[in-house]
């Protein structure tokens, strides 16, 4: 499946009942990727994120971290802000309450980020919309 047969089958906002496909792809490409830049497909990984950032709970927040430490090409293509689908004071309080080497990097990486302002003006709302142009779903 390529992000194009993904975005008709779930759209921008899946149903709840589709976000196990969605995370076994996202999991499936970022394993791909890191084994080797550019076996993952980056554009697939980052529509998973943005279907998971509208429906996902907040846990998926490890996963869209995941994806992205998975290569150079996937660090770039997936936004941190996708993290954010349940706002940013809210995730950063639930990686704290996680004890791994992952939410620990997740959580320093985001602080760094909100130190530097690159989540001045961040909505959910805004940043959803944003994607809603970005795939021509409005």
């Amino acid at each position: 499946m390529d992000d194009e047969e993904s975005l008709r089958r779930y759209g921008v906002r899946p149903a709840v009942g589709d976000l196990e496909n969605i995370r076994a792809l996202l999991q499936e490409h970022t394993e791909r990727e890191r084994r080797a830049q550019g076996e993952g497909d980056t554009e697939l990984m980052k529509l998973c994120c943005v279907q998971l950032f509208n429906s996902g709970p907040i846990d998926d927040a490890l996963l869209v971290w995941s994806a992205k430490q998975a290569s150079f090409d996937a660090a770039c293509s997936i936004d941190a802000e996708l993290m954010l689908g349940h706002g940013l004071d809210a995730v950063k309080a639930h990686l704290a309450t996680q004890f791994t080497p992952a939410a620990a990097a997740a959580l320093d990486r985001l602080r760094e980020l909100e130190a530097e302002g690159q989540f001045e003006g961040f909505s959910v709302e805004k940043h959803s919309a944003l994607y809603d142009r970005y795939y021509d779903v409005s």
